[in-house]
């Protein structure tokens, strides 16, 4: 039983469980009832991903300082009671089922799910 962290859109592992899109808006031209079918992701949860401003700060970095902003400012917005709770409930799951979270992004250490990673394991998470 574990949590996965993955790109969205790649292709499923077989024992990989529901995946779970923490981005902040659905992928362009794909219509919703094609999510799933096309391995983009089985349900949206925006909630775990940066804030727009956030976001951008982390497509802009090009720096090891710059990234170290980013990585800062969303560890602070996955700070919030809400984000937290999240973060356990999702830690506690990864021990009792198999599940992924996942974003669009090519390159895993230039991506938030980088952070999601160290945050899921920080809380505790079996991370596979």
């Amino acid at each position: 039983m574990t949590v996965r962290i993955v790109q969205l859109g790649s292709v499923r592992t077989a024992d990989e469980g529901v995946r779970i899109g923490t981005v902040r808006r659905p992928p362009r031209g794909v219509p919703k009832s094609e999510f799933a079918s096309q391995n983009w992701y089985d349900v949206w949860y925006p909630n775990l991903a940066p804030s727009v401003e956030t976001m951008k700060l982390g497509q802009q970095a090009e720096t090891p300082a710059q990234w170290a902003t980013f990585s800062k400012k969303y560890r602070a917005e996955m700070a919030t009671p809400e984000a937290t709770r999240t973060l356990e409930v999702l830690a506690a799951l990864s021990h009792t089922g198999n599940f992924s979270v996942g974003c669009y992004c090519e390159d895993e250490a230039h991506c938030h799910r980088s952070v999601l990673r160290a945050l899921l394991a920080e809380k505790g998470a079996k991370i596979g």
